[in-house]
């Protein structure tokens, strides 16, 4: 991933519209939904089983966040935005 769109604005507002509605797609298998909840709560709740990575709690959640929502979006292209179902 180039560095431009990881830092672009629009980008992130795009993923921040997309995940309530990916999370809420039926057609995402629970499992799917699951690798990006369970990793972000765990990095939450316990930050000190990752002494060595100096990434706030934020900073990963918004990693797991964009892979969440290019992966399913890759997976899943029905569900992208203005696709017809």
């Amino acid at each position: 991933m180039k560095w431009r769109r990881l830092l672009s604005f629009k980008r992130w507002t795009q993923v921040f519209k997309r995940l309530p509605r990916l999370l809420r797609a039926p057609q995402i298998p629970l499992g799917e939904k699951l690798l990006f909840i369970i990793p972000a709560l765990l990095y939450w709740v316990l930050p000190d089983v990752m002494p060595f990575m100096p990434i706030d709690d934020i900073g990963v959640t918004l990693i797991l966040m964009n892979w969440f929502v290019s992966r399913a979006e890759r997976k899943y292209p029905a569900l992208q935005e203005g696709t017809p179902s």
